[in-house]
């Protein structure tokens, strides 16, 4: 099975950070926004998860959002998540199912950390899921340009130049 199967097999479009994905579960129920922190704006559903599909040529561009996020290896080659920390530490992980190598299967990235993510191998893909609790909304998710998460963090100039889209 390669990546374009997996896309028509699942469904999956399209997503602005890059790659390819599809939302598979929304929980019906939902917390009010009185009970959430101050930096949500509305409620938000329990939990929400997706399917998420990256190739060699499609990374996850730099993004944040409020909410934890944990990815889940399912196939393909390995994925290196990148994350820089509110005060601009940065760390990375590989997710993949080379446990003796160090890969782990789960990842969890924290809040408010900006993260980008990208197949390791050339010619590649990885297929992973994602998921977010309290619920995944747009309201939450910030995609900056290239030029602002250079000035917010000028020490990692390589690695945002690498994997920002504009």
């Amino acid at each position: 099975m390669d990546a374009t199967e997996i896309i028509n097999h699942f469904n999956l479009q399209e997503h602005p950070e890059g790659g390819y994905f599809r939302e598979v579960y929304r929980s019906k129920g939902f917390i009010l926004e009185e009970n959430l922190a101050e930096y949500f704006e509305g409620n938000r559903n329990y939990c929400t998860s997706i399917y998420f599909l990256l190739t060699s040529e499609k990374f996850s561009a730099f993004h944040k959002i409020n909410q934890d996020e944990i990815w889940h290896f399912y196939k393909g080659s390995p994925l290196k998540i990148h994350l820089l920390s509110p005060e601009g530490e940065y760390t990375f992980v590989i997710i993949g199912d080379g446990f003796k190598k160090g890969e782990v299967f789960q990842f969890t990235v924290p809040a408010h950390y900006y993260f980008a993510a990208e197949v390791i191998k050339t010619t590649s893909y990885a297929f992973v899921g994602c998921t977010v609790s309290p619920g995944f909304d747009f309201r939450d998710f910030v995609l900056p340009s290239r030029k602002e998460l250079l000035n917010e963090f000028p020490q990692h100039s390589k690695i945002i130049g690498q994997l920002t889209h504009h």
